[in-house]
């Protein structure tokens, strides 16, 4: 199933070594539709990473997440939540049983003490005039605290008398007092979540809280409220810097933060109400949850907004984030060329080009656009090149730099090859300086010359498009709009526009209402009313203009910065997002407008501003605000007010509350203390300024935390001047002390070391640095809290935010939050931002020479660290910042250092350098490397990462390292949330998974309903991402994590079959292919439920990329330094649990098809065209359902491999030989020519296409058997043709021993043989005819000669002649024997040999020998015996290899051609030699042919029929004394037959059946086989044998005995010897069967698995009584053809003349 059921509970994976364990029921409510609906804690498991069974668990009792979930949900995933009916056991009520347990007259007694003491509490506190209470009144605290530790007591503590006791002591001075306070509140909040949210809640909202709390006592509830919430939302912000928030901001956080969280506590409780007996009107309820949703909106956008400014997000925002994200899915991974690719066709590629300059498309021809960019091209402009041309490929780009007379006249700096290089003028595109340059996205308008080669794919031209709607996203389809909502506000874009209308002041918001009021025909706008408001667009965009003017800073920064804002605001702003700077300047004067601060005389104070700068030089403070404006002139205003004297409180203020709307200017004066020393005045002048701003009540309200850190980095200034230090401790002692909240913001700056310090530097002579010093220590526990609050209110916030996208998910209700998506935004942010070098590691340390160390980062390549030390021992150790994750890790080396190059490298990493124990990678460097990527996407942060050169080049001891870079991540928000979110996500979706597939197990029919369901979930996803998630990274995680939970585990489930073997989506696609034929009538039920399959499996397999073929795209350079193509790697890569699945699922399918097929049609005559019209089908279905991807097409081939495996041997080799039968008829129905020669054809590709699937299995090897067969019959009988070639080409793999192509083979090399006898013959005519021309000069001297000879000179003459008599002797009988058809008159035939082998042409079982002397006529024994001497004479050749000695011995294998009268006569070698008999002979008995021939009767008498028939020119007479009967020559008085053209005499082919005993043989021989495989592998244990090894013992078995009985010998001939192929196709066999098996470690081993019966035949030797193999043998056929005019005979008798 999905996840893990143990123990009869449901565990569900979330990551690597995390699960999530269902633990207790919290809360029922019902749902939107009506069901009911239950809210589970599931527990976080931490398991060992072994995953042993024995591995421990740690029940994370902190870390859980809490999911509402359905009937069906908790009955798949819950068992422990289910009582013995099956029905779900309620919330346990154990309050109730508690409050049972205790009598009920001693519970009122207990209830009116409690009210006792309270009277008695306010009446003491009344009484209590000095600042020290009585001791009475802190017992009887202390008693009440003991009632408020009673859980059934809770209720009395209600009552408003005690909220008002609480308040009094928590504002009072006594320390003690609060405590007891503290304490009495640590009771109540004791019990349970509620309760304790509770009274928080109404102690904080409470009227002018903050004015009765002090520093104490506001700390006593912050820390209380600490501790109720670091339960809730444990998690963990290590390694990220967070703000450092002052308390005040923090208690009005929490105020924030608890009416949200008692708000939608309210909201689960009014549902759980409505589904309780007796409720109330529907009506009501329903008004009501209305009011609380929009309460609770409203709470979250205040709470976000508040958040926000406090973690200023909004001022260090650079606003990139308000960017729409481009619309594409978020399930399939984006690649470099997306854009070009089927499957992401949304996805449209961006390009620069200029927005000056013209392109070539504009110019009419090459020279005008050259003569342009002659003219027009400048040094330092960039270009891109337009054209291919030598080492430039089009699309790359560069700077030009200069140009010359020359050719090439242009010289670019090409940033592909990083050096020069020289082009023409018209290959270059002008982009221009980098201010000339856009972006844009490439649209069918762009008609540039870029060619495709620059994109990474060939396409066919640029007017082509793919066609995306085959392959659009599934779920993206837009769903159909009411024309008359899309009109108006969406509800949450209302709801978020009337969230700033509720900010306005009573007299602006009734103003508003009463606009809207006008544009809604009048009528009276109550809150219930106001909620559901349907807007316009046009009132929408109005209340936006007028919306400025009336907010103050704060809620103006969020309205610009807000989503309908970015919408429907004036075009002035909303049209220039792509610009931050102007969108910034003009939020500026928005802000300056609305502030409203009237400008008493501007210009006198103009000419008195301008008046000093004539006369003076201008102040610090001039100098710094110049360019600032009217927010500029605040401060000098401000340094007025404060130095003139008299009544300067009344100048001040208003300043103030100016600085409190807009606190630039301030933050600008505190960060100017961050300048340099050297601006030692402007710093004295900021610190008067400052510290005497600290005395003004108004002044503690701005937000000085902000610019604290200014202040420290001048503290810790080494050059800072002692007077501005003096100054510096004397203003931040006075700000600590008028609020100790900054005290504790300096306390978590670091300011008690940065003060320590400066007192060491200047002995001590610090005024109030001691002091200073020590307060700030004293908020050690308070800076504690408050890092601790900030982190529990942001997680609180988090799992509220990941809660309302839960509910988004369940409810399918749009989410209605204000400023949801900008919190979002800040929280994704930085997710696609990376840090560079020194901004990642903190040191780095080398293992000697570390005065050489900072060559490593000076970025310098010529640089150099080099090391110094034995070999192996050199290290660079890289200590890392807290919290950077690595995304690559880079060492720079150069092939030139030789030896001194690292060849090894191994990367560690530890917590310290103690600890560097885990090894992260191990890289091989290649010599001719220069930048090699040691790491790259760590998921972990290693403190410490160390990098060891084990190993150098060539053997070396030194190594020299060029640089090292780092790249990582920025510690933001973003890995925090993304694994919050992901772990939401897959846990709500694995938990839905599981209940749609115990849905399915229950009925397959709802797999039809699972295409409309994981459509509606993928585009919810997918409609989310687009509206709330900024950034591509962060869609793509939501997207694959989706993905992941949801679809995998639902391709599992449907795809594993259950006991009969067959799983619910195999069944879906066997009735998909059961009603194809019935699905082509559109209005049929079939169609639909086609439709629906269709829908689901395009859906499943979504996310895979679709395999293009590849791109026709000239071969890479080398020397080019190309980008990594990623879809190439996509599709190389293992697939996915998805694809896997559904690929065996799928494969599974079609074996049962053609399973059922094979058993069913067999043995049919048309078996072999219906089988392919079957795989055709398949083949089709398989597009249909799962497009052009190769994974399915695979699997078909596999599929269809496996019901052929399943196949008994001899039904299997039935099967092979009626392929094999059918190919041979199509091949020779093609000769034909014509429209049937066509069709043949047809049918012959469609066959090939279905016969690749026996490569690798054991049937290719009797296939390979019969179609050699066959094959031989063709070429001897027909003759070679380009189509033979053609075919093996097609189906070679088919042939395991490639027999078929060996056959080939031998043709052509025949062919060659047959050429150099025709040189051969003519050697030896010359040869014989200078013999000739020598004897007879040698005659015309002998009787010249004169004189006589000694008698020792003619006996010694007499004794050469009498020696050289033999050696004559033997020439003359051979040359005899070869000019046996020299005195021939007639017309010699042209006779072809073919030389073939019996290692591949299977001649032994169909041939018989032939002998020339005896059966051919003279004039064609001369041709063979010249050809056997040719023959022998190559193999002797000296410049050839000596092997065995060949024999040649002739065939009656082969074909000739006849004259007879006006026919030709196209006959075999064996109906040659009988119509040859015939010329000399009227009549010839059968009996008599068979006794000349040799021949059998077998072969004899098919050659007789074609003969003896209407067509032939023979007839067959019965004689009683001639069995057999007498052939003769057919009279043509007799019958008429044709006088003329070709006569095709040939005897047909005799087919082969696989039932026959050589069917039975085959089998034997592979069941022989199969014995001693397994007998060799008994006899190896269970250590087995490697495949070769194996294969060599089985193939000496063979040779040396047991071997097959005599009729397997018989029967086969040489066939019955054994190959390697073989014996691996019996292998695959067994190993189908489970006799043998691989080991997992090593698969090329191989063992015996089970025990198996196999059936020995009787075996003897084959070669009884040899003492060692037969030399091979050589079989030769023959072709004959005739050179001049047919011969004909002078008789009356027709005669048949060869001339072929």
């Amino acid at each position: 199933m999905v996840g893990e059921l143990r123990y009869r509970e449901f565990r569900v994976p979330l990551g690597p070594g995390l699960h999530a364990y269902p633990d207790e029921l919290i809360r029922q409510r019902v749902g939107h539709d009506g069901h009911p609906e239950y809210q589970i804690r599931w527990l976080i498991l931490r398991r060992s990473d072994d995953g042993d069974e024995g591995s421990t668990q740690v029940d994370c009792k902190a870390e859980h997440i809490l999911l509402w979930m359905s009937n069906d949900e908790i009955y798949a995933n819950c068992h422990k939540m289910l009582g013995e009916d099956g029905q779900v056991i309620g919330p346990s009520q154990e309050s109730d049983g508690e409050a049972g347990a205790l009598d009920k007259s001693v519970l009122g007694e207990m209830e009116t003490d409690v009210k006792s003491l309270i009277q008695r509490a306010l009446r003491q506190l009344e009484e209590c005039v000095g600042a020290i209470p009585p001791a009475p009144l802190l017992h009887t605290v202390h008693v009440l605290s003991a009632y408020a530790s009673i859980e059934p007591l809770t209720g009395v503590f209600k009552d408003p008398r005690v909220q008002d006791l609480l308040m009094h002591m928590l504002s009072s001075p006594d320390y003690q007092m609060r405590w007891s306070a503290g304490r009495m509140i640590q009771a109540l909040a004791s019990h349970d979540a509620g309760t304790r949210t509770e009274i928080l809640l109404s102690l904080s909202q409470q009227e002018a809280i903050e004015k009765h709390l002090d520093f104490d006592s506001r700390c006593a509830l912050l820390a209380l409220f600490a501790q109720a919430t670091l339960s809730e939302h444990p998690m963990s912000f290590e390694g990220i810097q967070l703000p450092q928030v002052p308390g005040r901001l923090l208690f009005s956080l929490v105020k924030r933060y608890l009416h949200a969280t008692s708000l939608l506590d309210q909201l689960n409780d009014s549902t759980a109400e409505a589904g309780a007996p007796n409720n109330s009107a529907p009506e009501e309820l329903i008004g009501e949850r209305s009011r609380l949703e929009l309460e609770f909106s409203m709470a979250m956008g205040s709470l976000i907004s508040e958040l926000v400014q406090a973690m200023r997000w909004d001022r260090a925002s650079s606003r990139q984030g308000s960017l729409a994200r481009p619309a594409c899915s978020i399930f399939q991974p984006h690649l470099a060329d997306s854009g070009l690719g089927l499957p992401v066709a949304q996805a449209q590629p961006t390009f620069r080009r200029s927005r000056r300059y013209r392109p070539r498309s504009e110019f009419a021809s090459g020279n005008t656009y050259a003569l342009y960019v002659r003219d027009t091209l400048q040094p330092g402009m960039r270009v891109r090149m337009l054209d291919d041309y030598e080492e430039i490929s089009a699309g790359d780009e560069g700077e030009f730099r200069q140009s010359n007379s020359g050719v090439p006249p242009v010289q670019v700096l090409w940033e592909s090859t990083g050096r020069t290089y020289w082009v023409h003028w018209h290959m270059l595109e002008i982009l221009g300086f980098e201010e000339d340059i856009e972006n844009v996205v490439a649209g069918d308008e762009y008609q540039g010359a870029m060619s495709s080669g620059a994109l990474g794919v060939a396409l066919p031209s640029w007017r082509w498009k793919p066609m995306t709607e085959l392959y659009a996203v599934p779920y993206a389809l837009p769903e159909d709009e009411d024309a008359e909502e899309s009109e108006h506000l969406t509800q949450a874009e209302w709801w978020e526009l009337l969230f700033f209308i509720k900010k306005l002041d009573v007299p602006d918001h009734q103003e508003v209402i009463q606009i809207l009021q006008e544009n809604l025909d009048g009528e009276i706008l109550d809150d219930e009313l106001l909620a559901e408001l349907a807007v316009p667009m046009e009132l929408a965009q109005d209340l936006l203009l007028a919306l400025p003017q009336r907010l103050d800073d704060s809620a103006l920064r969020d309205l610009l910065n807000c989503h309908v804002y970015r919408k429907y605001g004036p075009e002035a702003l909303a049209g220039q997002l792509a610009y931050p700077p102007l969108l910034e300047a003009q939020q500026d004067a928005l802000l300056l407008q609305a502030q409203g601060q009237p400008q008493e005389s501007d210009d006198a104070a103009r000419a008195e501003a301008k008046e000093p700068k004539t006369q003076c030089s201008t102040t610090p403070l001039q100098h710094l605000v110049e360019g600032y404006g009217p927010a500029g002139k605040i401060l000098l205003d401000l340094e007025r007010a404060l130095s003139s004297e008299g009544a300067q409180a009344s100048e001040v203020k208003p300043l103030l509350l100016q600085l409190q709307r807009q606190p630039q200017p301030f933050l600008m004066l505190m960060q100017s203390l961050d300048m340099p020393a050297s601006n030692r005045a402007l710093h004295l002048t900021a610190l008067r300024i400052l510290m005497q701003l600290v005395d003004f009540p108004e002044a503690l309200l701005l937000p000085w935390h902000e610019a604290m850190d200014a202040c420290m980095a001048c503290l810790r200034s080494p050059n800072a001047d002692r007077e501005v230090l003096q100054e510096l401790i004397l203003f931040l002692h006075r700000l600590a002390s008028a609020s100790r909240d900054y005290a504790v913001v300096l306390n978590q700056l670091g300011a008690r070391d940065a003060i320590s310090k400066a007192l060491e530097k200047h002995l001590g002579k610090l005024e109030l640095a001691q002091e200073l010093r020590d307060m700030v220590f004293k908020c050690e526990k308070h800076a504690h809290l408050y890092r601790k609050l900030t982190t529990n209110i942001l997680g609180g916030c988090i799992q509220m935010v990941l809660g309302q996208i839960e509910d988004h998910r369940r409810t399918h209700q749009p989410i209605n939050i204000p400023f949801f998506d900008v919190f979002l935004r800040y929280l994704c942010q930085g997710s696609s931002v990376e840090v560079k070098e020194d901004k990642c590691w903190e040191k780095v340390e080398v293992s000697s020479n570390p005065h050489r160390a900072s060559r490593l980062t000076d970025r310098n390549p010529k640089t150099y660290w080099e090391s110094n030390g034995s070999a192996g021992s050199h290290a660079i150790t890289l200590r890392m910042r807290q919290g950077i994750l690595v995304r690559q890790l880079t060492l720079l080396v150069a092939s030139e250092d030789s030896s001194y190059m690292p060849a090894r490298v191994v990367v560690f990493g530890g917590d310290s350098t103690n600890s560097l124990n885990t090894e992260l990678t191990s890289v091989n460097v290649m010599p001719a490397a220069s930048r090699v990527i040691l790491l790259e996407n760590l998921n972990r942060f290693w403190p410490v990462i160390q990098i060891r050169i084990k190993r150098c080049q060539q053997g070396g001891i030194n190594t020299r390292i060029r640089g090292v870079e780092v790249l990582g991540p920025k510690p933001t928000f973003w890995p925090v949330f993304r694994e919050q979110l992901c772990r939401h996500t897959r846990l709500f979706y694995m938990v839905r998974a599981q209940a749609w597939s115990q849905d399915i197990s229950e009925d397959r029919r709802n797999l039809l309903h699972l295409s409309s369901r994981l459509n509606g979930a993928l585009r919810q996803e997918q409609d989310f991402a687009d509206r709330f998630l900024p950034d591509e990274e962060a869609a793509q995680a939501l997207g694959k994590t989706c993905w992941e939970a949801l679809v995998s585990p639902l391709v599992q489930n449907i795809t594993s079959p259950d006991e009969a073997g067959i799983s619910p989506l195999g069944w879906l696609l066997d009735q998909y292919l059961e009603c194809r034929e019935a699905a082509h009538n559109p209005q049929s039920r079939a169609a639909a439920f086609s439709s629906r399959v269709r829908r689901l499996t395009h859906l499943l397999v979504h996310v895979e990329p679709c395999e293009a073929p590849p791109p026709v795209v000239a071969t890479p350079r080398p020397s080019r330094n190309r980008s990594h193509d990623w879809s190439s790697l996509a599709t190389r890569g293992l697939p996915s649990s998805i694809m896997r699945n559904l690929t065996r699922c799928w494969r599974a399918v079609v074996e049962e098809q053609v399973n059922k097929f094979l058993t069913s049609y067999w043995q049919d005559d048309d078996f072999v065209p219906r089988y392919c019209e079957h795989f055709h089908k398949l083949q089709k279905s398989s597009s249909e359902l799962f497009g052009p991807r190769a994974a399915f097409l695979l699997a078909l081939q596999n599929g269809c491999a496996g019901a052929l495996l399943r196949l008994p041997f001899l039904k299997a080799a039935h099967v092979s030989e009626q392929f094999s039968r059918h190919i041979d008829q199509r091949i020779q129905g093609s000769r034909m020519g014509g429209a049937r020669g066509m069709e043949m054809l047809a049918q012959l590709q469609r066959c090939l296409e279905t016969v690749l699937v026996f490569s690798g299995l054991e049937i290719a090897t009797t296939f390979e058997h019969y179609y050699q067969h066959y094959m031989a019959d063709r070429l001897l009988g027909v003759g070679p043709s380009w189509l033979e070639g053609a075919v093996l080409e097609q189906i070679g793999p088919c042939f395991p021993n490639r027999l078929p192509q060996q056959m080939l083979q031998t043709l052509n090399t025949s062919e060659e043989l047959q050429h150099q006898f025709h040189v051969y013959q003519l050697q030896r005519l010359d040869q014989a005819l200078l013999k000739l021309d020598n004897t007879e000069k040698k005659i015309q001297v002998g009787h010249k000669a004169s004189g006589q000879k000694n008698e020792k000179e003619e006996e010694k003459e007499a004794g050469v002649e009498a020696a050289a008599e033999v050696v004559e002797k033997e020439e003359e009988e051979e040359e005899e024997n070869e000019n046996e058809d020299l005195y021939y008159e007639g017309a010699m035939p042209e006779v072809s040999v073919l030389v073939l082998s019996p290692s591949c042409w299977p001649i032994s079982s169909i041939s018989h020998l032939l002998s020339p002397r005896t059966c051919l006529p003279s004039y064609l024994r001369g041709t063979l015996n010249r050809y056997s001497n040719f023959y022998n004479k190559s193999q002797s050749h000296p410049g050839l290899e000596r092997g065995l000695q060949r024999r040649l011995q002739w065939t009656w294998l082969g074909r000739a051609e006849l004259q007879f009268g006006d026919q030709t006569l196209h006959v075999s070698t064996v109906q040659m030699w009988l119509l040859l008999y015939l010329n000399d002979l009227k009549a010839v008995s059968v009996q008599r042919l068979l006794e000349l021939s040799g021949l059998s009767p077998d072969v004899l008498n098919p050659a007789i029929g074609p003969l003896t028939s209407s067509r032939g020119p023979l007839d067959l007479q019965e004689q009683k004394d001639a069995p057999g009967g007498v052939l003769k020559i057919r009279d043509d008085s007799e019958e008429p037959r044709p006088r003329r053209g070709n006569v095709w005499l040939i005897p047909p082919k005799t087919y082969l059946k696989a039932e026959d005993e050589e069917g039975q043989n085959l089998e034997k021989r592979r069941n022989l086989l199969n014995c001693l495989i397994v007998r060799v592998l008994k006899a190896h244990g269970d250590e087995g044998l490697h495949i070769d090894q194996l294969v060599c013992l089985v193939l000496e078995a063979w040779q040396k005995g047991p071997c097959p009985p005599r009729d397997l010998v018989s029967s086969l001939g040489q066939g019955s010897t054994c190959s390697s192929t073989d014996v691996l196709s019996c292998i695959l066999h067994l190993l189908g069967k489970g006799t043998v098996r691989r080991h997992d470690d090593r698969p090329q081993v191989l063992s015996y698995a089970v025990p198996v019966t196999v059936m020995e035949p009787h075996t003897e030797s084959l070669n009884p009584g040899s003492s060692g193999p037969n030399p091979p043998l050589t079989f030769h056929t023959l072709q004959i053809r005739s050179r001049g005019v047919p011969y004909a005979s002078c008789t009356a008798t027709q005669t048949f003349s060869t001339f072929r």
